[in-house]
């Protein structure tokens, strides 16, 4: 019996969601083996970062080509040969005991991480309504995040308990199960299982990727991305679970329960964000800005709290983090209303690029701090993580200058098309009878 057309849609998206929990779990799970990782290889804080930078590095040098691709041969092959790269990488993890295997790991980790996102979020718009799309982006990426649930909780028992080994192939065993599955249900669209774009020419690709680069929109959606996303990603890939245990003095449950928070947060953020952008897509810079206060002043608060921070406090911050993935998500929407169909790939790969440039720079500035505080050892004191985690201020300052000098550009471009973005003030002083209405091309931008 043949599913409804929406009931297919949601299995599709259900598929590909599960797809994406898992590379979540999978670009995670070093974070939460840090510390079992700097004893298994013997090595310091400046190269355990360095494995978390190469797979940051591989995975944002592969976002335009990924989109590329993706534009080209659709979700579903992307998907599954994602899927088998991951899973083969946390497969090398398991068995390996040199730095060299752990490198070439984290490599496969990063290359299938770079096909999975962008390409569950190319089914979106190709299965839902246009009216749902910025929900379910945002739903998208926010589930997505349990991931990371799976890295704090399961993956860390499995680490303590069974041990290493264990703990790796059992990632690697998820993720080839997912991999099967996507095979066997995925379709691209509603018409065809696989849906192959035209061949392109390397001229073709360099127009397209020069189209979607000089739209001020696109590099509005790339700077939202670089500053509202990569606080948290730092902290959930990399340096939290150190931070909160060999720094704030947690013990590993308590620092899983706030890890297990930091998502759970950004779960309940996402549809509320989603359904603003939705209703005052106008205004999304506003909501990108707000998440970028919360982080700079949750991080704010606990650098300079005296000692460690009480727990209320941390709290705080796992909220104010919490909120960067919601906003991160903004950036993509701001790709798919720039910019035409064909090349929505390579505008979403685009803009994916700028949280993990502004990620892996932050994991390896704060591991040679901390290594240059500690001499290369593994005994870190709270002042050691106050000093290395203040370095993230510096790409907090460089997002907002890139966030609002796009966003002047941007609405530049919109004028010339007729859309005119009122200031708040106007917008107030209207509501509040002080200001005459002005009148304005009846065209908005959805």
């Amino acid at each position: 019996m043949a599913l409804r057309p929406s009931t297919r849609a949601w299995a599709v998206w259900a598929v590909g969601l599960a797809a994406y929990i898992i590379a979540v779990l999978h670009r995670t799970s070093l974070g939460v083996a840090g510390l079992d990782a700097q004893h298994r290889f013997g090595i310091g804080a400046g190269a355990l970062a360095s494995f978390a930078v190469l797979q940051l590095l591989v995975y944002a040098g592969l976002q335009v080509p990924v989109g590329l691709l993706l534009d080209r041969f659709g979700s579903l092959r992307l998907v599954v040969t994602g899927g088998v790269l991951m899973a083969a990488g946390q497969a090398l993890m398991a068995t390996t005991d040199h730095v060299g295997g752990a490198v070439a790991a984290r490599i496969l980790v990063g290359a299938g991480d770079a096909m999975t996102f962008i390409s569950v979020l190319r089914l979106v718009p190709q299965w839902f309504p246009a009216k749902r799309v910025p929900v379910l982006t945002q739903l998208t990426g926010l589930v997505g995040q349990a991931g990371q649930v799976l890295s704090a909780v399961p993956l860390a028992v499995l680490l303590a308990g069974p041990g290493w080994s264990t703990a790796f192939l059992s990632t690697a065993g998820a993720g080839l199960f997912v991999a099967v599955a996507a095979f066997a249900a995925l379709r691209d669209t509603p018409e065809r299982r696989i849906n192959s774009g035209a061949s392109v020419t390397m001229r073709q690709l360099r127009t397209d990727l020069g189209d979607a680069w000089r739209h001020p929109g696109t590099r509005l959606g790339l700077w939202t991305h670089f500053t509202t996303q990569f606080t948290g990603t730092v902290f959930a890939l990399m340096w939290g679970f150190p931070f909160l245990i060999a720094g704030q003095g947690l013990p590993q449950e308590t620092a899983s329960s706030l890890l297990t928070l930091f998502v759970l947060v950004g779960m309940a953020a996402g549809p509320l964000i989603g359904i603003l952008v939705q209703r005052h897509p106008l205004r999304r810079s506003w909501l990108v800005l707000g998440v970028v206060g919360a982080n700079a002043a949750g991080w704010g608060l606990v650098l300079a709290w005296p000692g460690h921070a009480p727990l209320p406090v941390l709290v705080v911050l796992i909220v104010a983090l919490g909120l960067g993935g919601p906003g991160s998500m903004i950036g993509f929407d701001y790709a798919r209303t720039f910019n035409p169909p064909n090349r929505l790939g390579t505008a979403t790969g685009v803009v994916n690029v700028g949280g993990f440039v502004a990620s892996l720079l932050s994991i390896e500035l704060i591991g040679l701090i901390l290594d240059a505080r500690t001499g290369g050892g593994t005994t870190y004191d709270i002042n050691d993580f106050k000093v290395a985690m203040s370095v993230q201020y510096i790409f907090i300052a460089a997002g907002l200058v890139g966030i609002l000098r796009t966003r002047r550009l941007a609405r530049q471009r919109m004028a010339e098309e007729g859309i005119v973005v009122r200031p708040l003030r106007e917008v107030w002083a209207q509501r509040r009878g002080l200001a005459p209405p002005r009148t304005v091309k009846a065209k908005t931008r959805t």
